[in-house]
C-alpha cells in the first residue's frame, strides 16, 4: 500500500528528529495536562506492577504523539516495538507482532486508523483478553488454534479518531487529544532544539521562527533546520529575528505561516469557486495535491487560523481569506485568476 503523501514542512527528518526528541515528560513542552494525567497512569500502574492500560493519542500530525509514546515506554522501562497501520496487511502481521511481545511491552501502532477492518478484529480479543485465534490449515481440515500472548499496553497514534470504528475505540483506556501549540511554547522548544544542534540563536530570532510554525513542533524544527542553512551561508552562523525573517521569506512562508499551496487553497476557493462551498475532492484536483494531504496537513489549519469553514455543502472562505488575498468578499478579479496558471 502506499504512503500517504505529507507536506515538506511536516515531513521529519530522521536523524533531526532523533536527536530533538525529548524523551522525558519533564523535556517534553506543551500539553501541560495530557502530560499530568498520562504521568498519573504510569505512575499507578507502576505501582501495582501492571502494565500501563492501552492509550489512543490523536490529533494533527507533528504534535508528538510518537514522541510521547517513546517517552511511555522509557517511563514504563518497558520495550516499544513501532509499527504503523498501512504495514500490516494481513492478520498473520498482526500475530507475528503480537507474539513476539513479551511482558509489560509497548505496542506502538502510527496512523492506526487506516488498519484493515479484518486486522483490527483481531485486536479486540488481544487487547481485552490477551490472547488471539489463528486458523490453521483450509477447508475441512481447518481448525482455530488459540494462542496467549503476555499482557502489553497497545498505543495508537492517530490523526483522524472519527474513522476508528467504536468497538476499536471503547476498547483505549486512556484516550488523549494533541493541540496546536502556541508560539511562546514553540519559541521554547525551538531554543532547546537550537542548543542541541549547537546553533547560536537570539530570543527574537526563536520567537519569529516560531510564529511561522502553525503550532506544530516538527514544523519549527524543520524550519529552524533551514534557517540554520541561512545563517551558515548567508549569515555569520547566529539566529536573529531579520536573518529568521529573510530565510523564512525565501522559503515562502508569511507572517501567518502560510505557505505557497496554503495560499494557492484559498485562491482556489475564492477564485476559481467564488468562495464556496466546494468540496474537498474538488479542491484537491485544481490544486493538485491529494484530498487526504488537504483535510489532514493544510485544511486544520486554515480552519483554526479562521480563513475556511467546513459545512455541510462544503468548505467556504472567510472574509479573513479575502482580506490575505487582497480580494473584495464577492468579488473575483480576472488578475487574480491568473495567479492559478
Amino acid at each position: 500500500m502506499g504512503e500517504r503523501p505529507i507536506n515538506a514542512l511536516n515531513r521529519p527528518d530522521a536523524a533531526l528528529e532523533r536527536t530533538l526528541r525529548p524523551g522525558l515528560f519533564e523535556e517534553f513542552t506543551g500539553q501541560t495536562k495530557v502530560k499530568e494525567r498520562l504521568g498519573i497512569a504510569v505512575a499507578a500502574a507502576r505501582q501495582r506492577g501492571e502494565a500501563l492500560d492501552h492509550v489512543l493519542l490523536s490529533g494533527p500530525p507533528g504534535l508528538g504523539k510518537t514522541t510521547l509514546a517513546n517517552i511511555l515506554a522509557r517511563a514504563m522501562e518497558s520495550q516499544l516495538r513501532a509499527t504503523s497501520g498501512p504495514t500490516i496487511e494481513k492478520a498473520s502481521d498482526l500475530a507475528g507482532l503480537l507474539t513476539n511481545l513479551e511482558q509489560g511491552d509497548i505496542l506502538f501502532i502510527d496512523e492506526i486508523h487506516r488498519l484493515q477492518k479484518t486486522v483490527e478484529e483481531y485486536l479486540y480479543s488481544a487487547m481485552e483478553d490477551f490472547r488471539i485465534d489463528i486458523i490453521i490449515d483450509q477447508g475441512p481440515n481447518a481448525r482455530s488454534v488459540q494462542l496467549t500472548i503476555p499482557r502489553f499496553t497497545l498505543v495508537g497514534a492517530t490523526t483522524r479518531s472519527g474513522l476508528l470504528s467504536a468497538p476499536l475505540l471503547t476498547r483505549f483506556g486512556i484516550r488523549e487529544r494533541l493541540d496546536y501549540y502556541t508560539a511562546e511554547q514553540l519559541s521554547g522548544i525551538v531554543a532547546r532544539s537550537a542548543g542541541l544542534l549547537d546553533v547560536g540563536i537570539d530570543p527574537d530570532g526563536a520567537l519569529e521562527i516560531a510564529r511561522r510554525s502553525r503550532g506544530t513542533p516538527r514544523i519549527a524544527n524543520n524550519l529552524l533546520r533551514r534557517v540554520r542553512d541561512f545563517a551558515q551561508v548567508r549569515g555569520d552562523g547566529r539566529i536573529t529575528m531579520d536573518l529568521a525573517d529573510r530565510a523564512l521569506a525565501m522559503l515562502e512562508i508569511d507572517h501567518n505561516g502560510l505557505d505557497e499551496m496554503d495560499k494557492r487553497i484559498l485562491e482556489v476557493v475564492v477564485v476559481k469557486f467564488a468562495g464556496g462551498p466546494v468540496g474537498v475532492n474538488s479542491m484537491a484536483v485544481a490544486v493538485g495535491e491529494e484530498p487526504d494531504t488537504i483535510e489532514e496537513v493544510y485544511e486544520p489549519y486554515l480552519i483554526m487560523e479562521g480563513y475556511l469553514k467546513r459545512t455541510a455543502q462544503g468548505r467556504v472562505a472567510t472574509e479573513l481569506a479575502y482580506r490575505k488575498l487582497g480580494i473584495a468578499p464577492g468579488q473575483t478579479p480576472a488578475t487574480s485568476q491568473g495567479r492559478l496558471l
